[in-house]
């Protein structure tokens, strides 16, 4: 683990996420949303771990801007923005929800105390099960439900999530413990009374990541795999960051090749069940045995 490049990271994305928490986005395009999150955090220094997820009401993650994507923010909306900075590969994972409707605002309380109360009980050797089960009481607390299939992650260098689960409800049975020096993000997901508490898999599916470099023997589709991993190894990507070296029509032609090879995955969004409204919350820390090092502070 390289601490000194965890700390960049996490510094970056807190500056890039408190930005964006003092804007106002109505009648802002979610294009221009997207491209100035990221602008900001390679102007600093980092580099967009993600593209920059913009996901409005219901749809509780896996937004981001298409190319000249004409979505505008209006009164009323609820968007999170999640944010995702890394130098070399080693990640900071946080998120932001600005709330244009003063009935959620309670939501967004509820979500950022739920993150809160996480935050302070984790340390090296915490439960992940017991930090579920602090996250959905203060959510139900509340009076709002958590959603239930969302969850926190570990990090590894260049993966996000990198094969452990944080849930947001309290999970009986066998639970792993948080390794000292290991990176994880948290990050609570809050539906309203009314909601299903669960979100399903949508059908638009606009982030993308490298899952093979194997050949699939067409030159074109080819050379765009290597230029997909030699700017992003594995971490995920949008359209609108190649649409400088390809024609958009030809970029979708030859993704669609990639994805039907299985050597891209393309991620769909998720919605909340009963297409109510979702909040998030989040940030990443490094647990040592007496504190939890939260770098997105």
């Amino acid at each position: 683990m390289n601490l000194e490049c965890y700390l960049q990271a996490g510094k970056i994305a807190a500056q890039v996420r408190e930005s964006a928490r003092k804007k106002y986005y109505v009648g802002s395009t979610l294009f221009e949303i997207c491209e100035s999150v990221e602008a900001q955090i390679r102007s600093m220094g980092g580099q967009p771990a993600f593209p920059v997820n913009t996901s409005l009401n219901e749809i509780a993650a896996h937004y981001t801007a298409e190319p000249n994507d004409a979505t505008v923010v209006k009164e009323g909306d609820v968007l999170k923005i999640d944010i995702g900075v890394h130098i070399d590969g080693y990640i900071a994972d946080t998120a932001v929800t600005v709330c244009y409707d003063p009935k959620y605002e309670s939501l967004v309380k509820a979500a950022e105390a739920a993150l809160g109360e996480a935050v302070r009980m984790v340390r090296a050797n915490t439960k992940a099960s017991d930090i579920g089960r602090v996250i959905e009481g203060t959510i139900i607390k509340f009076g709002f439900r958590p959603i239930q299939n969302l969850s926190g992650h570990s990090l590894q260098q260049y993966t996000i999530h990198a094969g452990k689960s944080i849930p947001n409800i309290w999970t009986i049975g066998s639970s792993f413990t948080l390794l000292p020096n290991e990176a994880y993000a948290i990050e609570p997901f809050v539906t309203t009374k009314d909601g299903q508490g669960v979100v399903h898999e949508g059908k638009t599916r606009n982030i993308f990541g490298i899952t093979s470099r194997k050949p699939v023997k067409d030159k074109e589709a080819d050379n765009l795999l290597e230029l997909i991993w030699s700017r992003f190894r594995t971490l995920p990507f949008a359209l609108r960051w190649l649409t400088n070296k390809y024609d958009e029509k030809d970029l979708r032609r030859l993704v669609d090749i990639l994805a039907r090879k299985r050597n891209v995955h393309a991620y769909p969004i998720l919605v909340e069940g009963h297409n109510k409204i979702v909040v998030q919350a989040e940030h990443t820390l490094i647990p040592t045995e007496s504190v939890a090092n939260v770098i997105t502070l």
